[in-house]
């Protein structure tokens, strides 16, 4: 399969690899009708050891209107870009959850996508790798692939309408401890750099993390997520290496965090870990606690359940910060 190299080819000498529409559905990548996908690695992807792996895509949902694709077997990781009609500068990198053995692409990605379209923003969906599919050190391919999307978005800011210094994450479950370690981990050296992209910075410029799995270590961790990223017999100190609310320094960047108090998955001690650990190193954060919600509501909750506001105040956060436009413009 070929590549066709867009308008935004080149920027700061950094090539980005666009897909054409015509050839999704050969790279097995879920889409529709105006999607742009855009391959992060122009070779195989860092610790590609050779073996095959084979793309699923699995409908969970009876419902035509309202689909539920879970994404499996990722071999070339894609950011699927979503435009609004009026693009105000702002875009934010979205990472679906599934306790990192899986993708929930509909519920935590083109929902997403949705609701920041129709608040002018660019959403750009990460199709990740998932660590237990056949790569060499499992544990850092979801965070190579969230660093490189982020230099990947950078270096193509102007072609996607975007400005390289408003761009944010927002991660669900599993994929808000991706989104969580990209925002304190952003500077790790996870992956040997190839062009000129990677010297971009992977910072996010805020991070929204929703009802998101935060610890490996401690006894409230998401064991599912913990195991299928760093295996099931990781060391202590991998655990905890891991662990988010250990890795906040004074370059974290903002963060917004919602949880249900009733979440029978992922507790809400992850995101209380988090936020005490920002204040502690006085971080920018925002916390949202709500009664209701349960797990893995993604933007789909009813009106009546007060949790369904959650877009609006992390809209309104990210307004303050600077990366959103403010409410009244």
């Amino acid at each position: 399969m070929g590549f066709d190299i867009s308008r935004r080819a080149i920027l700061g000498g950094g090539a980005l690899f666009a897909v054409t529409a015509g050839c999704a559905k050969a790279v097995g990548v879920p889409s529709a009708a105006g999607d742009e996908i855009v391959r992060l690695w122009p070779d195989a992807p860092p610790g590609d050891q050779g073996r095959p792996i084979h793309r699923k895509i699995e409908e969970r949902s009876q419902d035509v209107a309202h689909p539920d694709r879970w994404v499996t077997g990722i071999d070339r990781p894609v950011l699927i870009v979503r435009r609004p009609a009026n693009p105000n500068g702002a875009g934010v990198l979205v990472v679906p959850g599934g306790s990192y053995s899986f993708l929930a692409y509909d519920n935590e990605g083109t929902e997403q996508a949705r609701w920041l379209n129709e608040r002018g923003v660019t959403a750009f969906i990460l199709q990740y790798r998932l660590p237990g599919e056949g790569w060499s050190d499992r544990a850092d391919v979801p965070l190579q692939d969230a660093q490189r999307a982020m230099r990947v978005i950078r270096a193509g800011a102007a072609g996607f309408a975007v400005r390289p210094d408003r761009i944010a994450v927002l991660g669900f479950s599993a994929g808000g401890h991706l989104a969580g370690s990209l925002a304190t981990r952003h500077a790790d050296p996870v992956y040997a750099a190839i062009d000129s992209t990677d010297r971009l910075s992977a910072r996010p410029d805020v991070a929204g993390l929703i009802y998101p799995v935060i610890s490996m270590e401690a006894p409230f961790t998401h064991g599912g997520s913990r195991d299928n990223l760093l295996g099931a017999d990781a060391p202590a100190a991998q655990r905890r290496a891991f662990s988010v609310e250990h890795r906040v320094t004074a370059a974290t960047p903002p963060m917004f965090i919602v949880h249900a108090s009733d979440d029978g998955l992922v507790p809400v001690a992850n995101s209380l870990a988090l936020y005490n650990a920002l204040l502690d190193a006085k971080r920018p954060a925002e916390l949202h606690v709500f009664d209701e919600g349960g797990h893995g509501f993604g933007a789909r909750l009813p009106r009546a359940i007060p949790t369904a506001i959650w877009p609006s105040l992390f809209a309104a956060f990210a307004a303050r910060k600077g990366i959103f436009p403010s409410v009244a413009a």
